[in-house]
């Protein structure tokens, strides 16, 4: 059951928000505190309560993707960028749960399924560890996790047809160090759609990433998961997109169902099976880092 019990403890401090909170409740297993700004009315109750009562399967599908514990965590909904429909992105202070514990997501009124991709888009930057913050390989991972695990609920932030339209340049055989440009982090979009149809589930692909780090590069993942030499992941990766009638989506090779398949094989073997300063815009990063 959820608990709605009200808090003694005063709420916490947030990345940017300043207003006054009401306090929803907590998930039963994973302790996913929800918090919404007093000043809005029910349709942002509703995403709170909503939240609440999905936050436990996200947690738990977070986990089985990067084969880690998560621990509790705060969450506050609130109209980023003055928006309601989810288009004003997420964000927390770090990329592991000391830092980043107090989450920050923006509220979509009639739509809770993206409430609850936002929240798994800084969940999943948590159980990075400190690895891959605000660099174009973590950002590609984690709206990869967002994507999964809300069922492609945020494609309006879609990034890899504006890598293609700009030319396809190669970010697979260097990291850009920012999770702001759409151009670099649409590269990663659509180089982990194509290891997915290769066969590697997302839940062998996130703990590489996070193993290789915020220097590691996509071509030294796609040598790790393949055996194959790095210097090969550039060139067969640009014929595999070339030959691809368009990019339209962040999943151009349709990886997502090789994950889906992988999460429900592997659900039984799980290590753990218990239950940003500039507003976002369209196609650019969710997360929103405040400085």
């Amino acid at each position: 059951m959820n608990h709605r019990l009200q808090r003694a403890a005063a709420a916490p401090s947030w990345p940017s928000f300043t207003g006054t909170v009401h306090y929803i409740g907590t998930s039963a297993v994973a302790r996913v505190a929800v918090y919404v700004d007093a000043s809005l009315g029910s349709p942002a109750e509703k995403n709170g309560t909503d939240l609440v009562a999905d936050a436990d399967r996200v947690v738990q599908a977070n986990d089985a993707i990067f084969g880690t514990s998560s621990q509790p965590v705060n969450v506050v909904l609130f109209a980023l960028s003055g928006r309601t429909d989810g288009t004003g992105g997420a964000d927390h202070d770090g990329c592991d749960f000391t830092r980043g514990g107090n989450i920050e997501v923006c509220v979509s009124y009639g739509n809770s399924a993206r409430v609850s991709a936002l929240f798994e888009a800084e969940l999943s930057e948590c159980a990075m560890g400190g690895n891959l913050c605000g660099v174009s390989t973590g950002e590609a991972l984690s709206r990869w996790c967002a994507a999964l695990l809300g069922n492609n609920a945020l494609a309006d932030f879609a990034s890899a047809p504006a890598w293609a339209d700009k030319g396809m340049p190669d970010y697979v055989t260097r990291t850009d160090p920012t999770d702001q440009n759409e151009i670099s982090t649409g590269c990663g979009m659509a180089f982990l759609s194509w290891l997915q149809s290769l066969g590697f589930a997302l839940n062998r692909i996130a703990p590489s990433m996070v193993l290789l780090g915020t220097d590691g590069v996509l071509a030294q993942l796609y040598s790790k998961l393949t055996g194959d030499n790095s210097t090969n992941a550039w060139p067969k990766f640009l014929a595999a997109v070339k030959a691809l009638p368009s990019i339209s989506s962040d999943d151009p090779f349709g990886g997502a169902a090789h994950s889906h398949r992988g999460a429900a094989s592997g659900r039984s073997r799980s290590k753990h099976p218990k239950p940003r300063g500039k507003p976002v815009k369209l196609g650019r990063a969710i997360s929103r880092r405040p400085r």
